[in-house]
């Protein structure tokens, strides 16, 4: 039953007759919301990077528990509990009976880098080339503060703890109850998309399993292997390489990130070697070149049949892209980002495979077949 005011109320004012009108005052609101929606999302894109990173946590999280799963018939909540609990004993253990080693090595690394960056600028300049540190460390500081206001943010302790707290609490959140958010995101798309949604967020969560499990991997053996042949090197010749433990991590952590995470570690590392004399550098040169190949030609190989495969050239650009907006929230997260895009874009492709598919299907069925058609000719035929 109609309201008794709306019967007495005439035409709206701002209604458009002519349909053609409407059509395109339609397809400009259309566009606007879109343009908003652009604008919107760069201006809150250091949030959604931050939720992004808690979900590469939560996948990671979410993997170790599918791992315990198949030697622990236990619940998914107590796997997770299993796993948050190793990793922050892990911490704890890095902290407490590493701490003080690693400390007094992280004092002195910044100095022993600086003297050996100043040796090697003094050597170019005696081969010609025109160089100082002075100018270096100028043109250092103007491209970090060329990063943009998001990574001056993000560029203090307290921010980058924060970020860090965000990104841990957030994923925890989501690995606890993961269809919630799931359901969640579905129930506002229509109701035709659900079902390629789900099929999509399941190819995303699996894909990003797999590539943490293989960053995970790869971290564990570069550290473990770096620290073996740093500490080797003092056992047989009897002359330490200094700041092994430090050096085995950076290298580790760094691995989490392709291509560029390689290249630091091994100018760390062959700075500080340089440090003890020529054939102790001689010496960390050849363990990067041998912790590089043993990573690339067999560890990432096996792990790479079962993860997503990215072009270096697209990694490596993606990186930079992401490292000048973000800072190094971005450069960590840019392997893992493009990783996803290439997966929605896969399913994209997928579906409109299919969607070919069944339309050459449905006209091949309605199309009148050849005897019919000859059928009909003989008949229309006056002979």
């Amino acid at each position: 039953m109609s309201h008794p005011d709306l019967e007495n109320m005439g035409a709206s004012p701002t209604r458009i007759s002519t349909p053609e009108l409407r059509f395109e005052a339609w397809k400009a609101l259309v566009w606007t919301v879109i343009v908003g929606l652009v604008m919107l999302a760069v201006y809150i894109s250091h949030s959604l990077l931050v939720i992004f990173g808690a979900m590469v946590f939560a996948s990671i999280i979410d993997g170790g528990s599918r791992l315990l799963s198949r030697v622990l018939p236990i619940g998914r909540g107590w796997r997770i509990g299993i796993v948050i609990a190793a990793g922050i004993g892990f911490i704890g253990w890095l902290s407490i009976f590493a701490g003080s080693q690693i400390s007094q090595q992280a004092a002195e690394f910044p100095s022993i880098v600086e003297n050996q960056t100043r040796q090697l600028f003094a050597w170019l300049r005696e081969q010609g080339f025109q160089i100082s540190i002075d100018s270096v460390q100028s043109m250092a500081s103007q491209a970090v503060s060329g990063m943009g206001s998001i990574t001056r943010a993000l560029g203090g302790l307290l921010g980058g703890l924060a970020t860090l707290a965000l990104i841990v609490i957030i994923g925890i959140y989501v690995v606890a109850e993961p269809r919630l958010y799931e359901r969640g995101v579905a129930w506002m798309l229509p109701k035709g998309r659900r079902d390629g949604f789900y099929d999509t967020a399941s190819r995303m969560g699996y894909t990003m399993r797999r590539l943490m499990f293989g960053r995970i991997v790869g971290m564990v053996v570069e550290g473990i292997f770096t620290y073996v042949m740093l500490i080797g090197y003092g056992l047989v010749t009897g002359d330490t390489i200094p700041m092994a433990a430090l050096l085995a991590i950076l290298t580790g952590l760094l691995a989490f990130v392709p291509n560029i995470g390689a290249v630091i570690s091994g100018v760390l590392m062959v700075l500080v070697g340089f440090s003890g004399g020529a054939q102790m550098g001689i010496y960390t040169i050849f363990v990067y070149f041998l912790v590089q190949n043993i990573d690339g030609y067999l560890v990432i190989p096996m792990i790479a049949k079962k993860t997503v495969d990215l072009a270096p050239a697209l990694v490596l650009a993606m990186q930079l892209i992401m490292g000048i907006l973000f800072g190094i929230l971005g450069l960590f997260l840019a392997d893992p980002l493009l990783a996803m895009i290439k997966v929605i874009l896969e399913q994209r492709a997928k579906e409109k495979d299919e969607e070919d598919a069944a339309e050459i299907d449905a006209a091949a069925a309605n199309a009148p077949s050849a005897h019919s058609l000859n059928d009909t000719s003989r008949e229309t035929d006056p002979a």
